[in-house]
This record gives C-alpha cells, sequence and structure tokens, in this order.
C-alpha cells in the first residue's frame, strides 16, 4: 500500500516555475518540485517559529514594567488613526 496518494494540483503562474526546474533537469518530476517546495516551505516556517519563540522569551525575561493592555491598545489606535490621517493629506 501505498504511504501516499495522488493529488491533482493547479498550479496557475507557478506551472512555469515547475516546468523551468523539470527544463533544467534538476528534478525529475512534477512531485519532485512540489516535495522541495514544501520542504522549503517547512524549513521557512520551523525558522519563523524559532525567531518568534526567542522574541517572545526576550520579551517575557525583560525586565522592563508591565504595560496596562489598555494603554497598549489606545497607543496603537492613536498609531493607526495618524497613519490614517497621513494617508488622507
Amino acid at each position: 500500500m501505498r504511504a501516499s496518494k495522488p493529488i491533482t494540483v493547479t498550479l496557475g503562474k507557478q506551472q512555469r516555475s515547475v516546468d523551468e526546474r523539470l527544463e533544467s533537469g534538476a528534478y525529475n518530476s512534477a512531485s519532485e518540485v512540489i516535495r522541495a517546495g514544501l520542504r522549503a516551505l517547512d524549513r521557512e516556517e520551523e525558522a519563523l517559529n524559532a525567531i518568534l519563540r526567542e522574541k517572545i522569551r526576550e520579551a517575557l525575561d525583560e525586565p522592563g514594567p508591565d504595560v496596562p493592555a489598555v494603554e497598549v491598545f489606545e497607543r496603537l489606535e492613536l498609531r493607526h488613526a495618524e497613519r490614517m490621517k497621513s494617508l488622507r493629506s
């Protein structure tokens, strides 16, 4: 029994990217290209998650004073309002 099952994927503009990789000889099949792309996506997500975990760890370890959520949201709303105003000008 197969460990994986065949699927149908519509690539649209990405089809050209698959075709170029096949024509270059770097890959033997569209399946290889897609699997390589998924492995790259997995690596990217793992790297981003590691960065986010580190940022969270740094924030939790920071000795600075806590800022009440109400104050944080007030600052964000003010910043957003200022940006919207500058876009309208």
